[in-house]
């Protein structure tokens, strides 16, 4: 039997609201689950919030299938973790050649929350934003590291665990195409007004693909990608 439902891992940014988009489009049942670990950028808590109301408006054809919203408090494994995205600190490349908002393991540890949020909601699918084609370089975005973790989680529920990552192999440019195709000139619009992925949280300024300081990595590549897609052929 196909999977009918799905579980996924939703920051607010460009990436989790697309795959939002992508899931509502394949599965009968979707949840949302969100993680709070004293990131520097706490605004993406708030700008989930309404990339997820302004879903049910973009794709009414698929408003009925949007369950609940789910957050998990991870701010003690957020202060161990330390990073540029959770400390003051400046954002460069350390010394293993990793970026300073590299923050060690974080897509391990929400992989394993959500297969056990997923297990007690009866959800079949995880799926999450994670990419190794346009990224900042960390490890845990790559794809031996998603199947890797699917695998573990799979002997240690001791049943099938899939994780889905429809944006793997796809440029920034390629997931603001995807949008397009799955909710039109509406839903670039609410990602480009209402998601956030800034690492410095600034929502002051606004550029043609949304807000932020314009400068961090996370927005640098976002507007990279936004250019490459606009000039399209």
């Amino acid at each position: 039997m196909p999977p009918k439902s799905a579980l996924v891992l939703f920051s607010g940014g460009q990436d989790s609201a697309t795959c939002l988009a992508w899931a509502l489009e394949r599965y009968e049942r979707v949840e949302t689950v969100g993680f709070d670990y004293g990131q520097r950028h706490a605004v993406e808590m708030q700008a989930r919030l309404a990339v997820r109301a302004g879903m049910a408006s973009v794709l009414p054809q698929w408003a009925d299938r949007l369950g609940p919203d789910h957050i998990v408090d991870l701010t003690g494994y957020g202060a161990i973790a330390d990073s540029a995205l959770t400390a003051d600190r400046a954002i460069e490349m350390d010394a293993r050649g990793l970026p300073t908002t590299f923050v060690p393991g974080r897509n391990l540890v929400f992989l394993t929350v959500a297969a056990a949020l997923a297990d007690r909601r009866g959800l079949d699918t995880l799926v999450g934003g994670m990419c190794e084609t346009d990224y900042s370089g960390y490890p845990d975005c790559r794809r031996d590291t998603i199947d890797a973790m699917a695998t573990a989680l799979s002997l240690g529920l001791d049943k099938p665990v899939v994780i889905e990552t429809p944006l793997m192999a796809l440029t920034k440019a390629q997931t603001w195409a995807l949008a397009e195709r799955l909710g039109g000139q509406a839903l670039i619009d609410l990602i480009v007004e209402d998601s956030h992925t800034c690492y410095r949280g600034d929502r002051t300024l606004r550029f043609g693909w949304g807000y932020g300081c314009g400068d961090c990595p996370a927005c640098e590549l976002r507007a990279v990608g936004y250019d490459q897609w606009v000039a399209r052929p």
